[in-house]
């Protein structure tokens, strides 16, 4: 939400994929991970950029994190591939008081954890009061207004809330065994516990084997609650190389992979996979140190609203779309994507003619001269009290986008007239600085970065991370803007979705105003997998959305028996050893990470 380096390694590189080449497990690999469930086991092999960085909810941060947690752990309720409404989960039933302050959950009572324990009430309160009485930062978000939470029974919950809250159906927050977590301190849950395998929830999968960085591997919860999974085990394999990994997708050693821009046009007509493009609720930004309500290292123009506005007219979006991204992006105008949620209950605001940011550099350079950022001495570069301004401008190195848009972004401010020193930087030392401190206190020493965000099926998280109360935690910029906390908290609370909405367009009117974010597309995700021999792929949201969804690991099976046995262990395959060799010719490599918090896709 939460939510994730382009190195280039050369020799290095193809040693590391001969490496991987050789311990990639599979259901032949005994000596790798442990023999799979049996004789035949149906094995649903998926390709990851990224390894979990840990197996505790309160810890990990990537997509891949959230993606295990939620298919270990479940929620009180899912969520509809069509529409994203709020389904039965762990709550087969909901309602909630006339004056939107009393929610009572109906539990199912034919759960189990996966150590066999019954699943109760109990562990509902018990996880929900951890995160609200300890205010554990990955989840606390989620919980704000909530002010009880008690058990009636063995499988009902009763939660009350302050004032009327909107995004009670929208909590991700994992359920947790209190028979396992009570004996965690919270310090723990957010430092040290490893939560190692095997991972104790009620989910339909299981993680029963871990080898950060090489595999995970996840076995079907034969007691799960639900609809069984149509397949066995699930066996996540991390690829430090996306050509290795998209050709093993083509090999057939995958089922499913996300793929680079080059692998997905050399991929849309390869026979047996689909390739395709995404809509997520998602969009890559430049952001500044807005901090101001303590130190900050930044420089102070960006500090400085009408600064920051002026240059969202000096960035070319649709020309970053096209050279940064291949196209697979468009344009944004907002922190919330296009095209994602229905029409009937569409939350991105688009601006109108005369508000929308176009690039303009001749605009750009007037408003900065009308902010006082004038260039006085005719050197080519813009003052502040006097002294050129120089900024530090840093692009993730999560996605090998985000250094190209980086490029490109630091040349459109440099024609603008400002100093930029650009530099490609790993997202933890990104992290680092972001949220550095200085005698126990927030101190962030940055400028501007380019990175990136997505958020939920419901923009509540997204619009949260600027709220002032995230400021040190989700919240990156340090923006504080009064108007804003009182919209957040007003469609917080409005259980009208028609009047939410607008609440909701209000806020990204402020954003496009004081631009803490200029937003510069929404990108597209890009995958590529199996339908010749596998079945049940279900895209979500329907219609445009991602097939790695939780649906499709619940629902894919492969059309015949024969396909989930694969060709053994992988080895050193040819693909991977052509791979490797390209690598010695200078090939970069590429991991993907996800900042802080990411879109759960599964």
């Amino acid at each position: 939400m939460r939510r994730l380096s382009l190195i280039a390694l050369v020799l290095g590189v193809a040693l590391c994929l001969v490496g991987l080449a050789v311990t990639v497990p599979t259901d032949s690999t005994a000596a790798s991970p442990s023999a799979p469930s049996g004789e035949g086991a149906r094995i649903f092999r998926v390709g990851w950029n990224y390894s979990p960085e840990s197996l505790n909810p309160f810890v990990g941060t990537a997509t891949e994190a959230y993606a295990v947690y939620h298919l270990n752990y479940d929620r009180l309720v899912e969520y509809d591939a069509g529409t994203l409404d709020a389904a039965p989960g762990l709550a087969k039933s909901w309602s909630h008081s006339p004056d939107g302050k009393t929610w009572t959950f109906e539990l199912r009572d034919d759960v189990k954890w996966q150590d066999g324990t019954p699943f109760t009430a109990r562990d509902v309160v018990f996880t929900f009061k951890y995160v609200i009485d300890n205010e554990m930062g990955a989840y606390y978000s989620y919980t704000r207004g909530i002010t009880d939470v008690v058990a009636e029974g063995d499988h009902t919950v009763v939660f009350t809330t302050e004032k009327p809250k909107a995004t009670m159906l929208q909590m991700w927050v994992p359920i947790l065994p209190e028979h396992i977590w009570s004996k965690i301190s919270p310090e723990d849950a957010e430092r040290k516990f490893t939560n190692d395998p095997p991972v104790i929830g009620t989910g339909p999968f299981q993680v029963v084997e871990w080898k950060h960085d090489e595999w995970l591997r996840m076995r079907a919860n034969p007691d799960y609650w639900g609809d069984k999974p149509k397949i066995d085990e699930i066996l996540f394999v991390i690829y430090k190389n996306p050509d290795t990994m998209a050709s093993e997708l083509e090999a057939g050693t995958l089922q499913y992979a996300p793929v680079t821009q080059a692998a997905f046009k050399r991929r849309e007509n390869a026979p047996g996979l689909t390739a395709a493009y995404s809509v997520e609720d998602a969009f890559d930004d430049i952001g500044f140190n807005c901090y101001d309500l303590g130190p900050s290292r930044g420089h102070p123009a960006v500090r400085d609203p009408a600064f920051r506005h002026a240059l969202a007219w000096a960035v070319d979006r649709e020309k970053i779309a096209e050279l940064a991204y291949g196209g697979a992006a468009e344009a944004a105008s907002s922190i919330l994507a296009s095209r994602y949620w229905p029409e009937s209950n569409d939350y991105h605001w688009e601006p109108s003619a005369d508000q929308a940011f176009s690039y303009d550099p001749e605009k750009a350079g007037q408003l900065l001269d009308e902010a006082g950022y004038r260039d006085t001495d005719g050197d080519g570069i813009r003052e502040y009290k006097g002294e050129p301004i120089k900024l530090r401008l840093w692009a993730s190195t999560e996605r090998p986008e985000l250094p190209l848009a980086g490029k490109l972004v630091a040349g459109y401010l440099k024609d603008v007239g400002l100093k930029i020193v650009y530099q490609a930087m790993d997202p933890g030392s990104m992290i680092d600085s972001v949220y550095a401190t200085k005698n126990d206190e927030l101190n962030p020493d940055f400028d501007m970065f380019v990175w990136g965000w997505a958020g939920d099926y419901d923009p509540g998280f997204i619009l949260s991370v600027l709220t002032t109360d995230q400021i040190n935690n989700w919240g990156d910029v340090g923006w504080s803007n009064t108007e804003y906390d009182r919209l957040y908290e007003a469609q917080d609370s409005e259980l009208d979705p028609a009047a939410r909405r607008v609440l909701v367009h209000q806020m990204q009117q402020i954003v496009a105003e004081e631009c803490p974010y200029i937003p510069l597309v929404y990108r597209h995700g890009r995958e590529a997998y199996d339908t010749s021999r596998w079945t049940g792929w279900v895209k979500m949201p329907t219609g445009a959305g991602s097939v790695d969804s939780h649906w499709t690991f619940l629902n894919v099976e492969p059309v015949t028996e024969t396909a989930s046995s694969g060709s053994g262990a992988v080895g050193i395959t040819v693909a991977a050893i052509a791979a490797a060799a390209a690598a010695i010719a200078g090939l970069v490599v590429w991991r993907v990470r996800v900042r802080r918090r990411a879109e759960e896709h599964a």
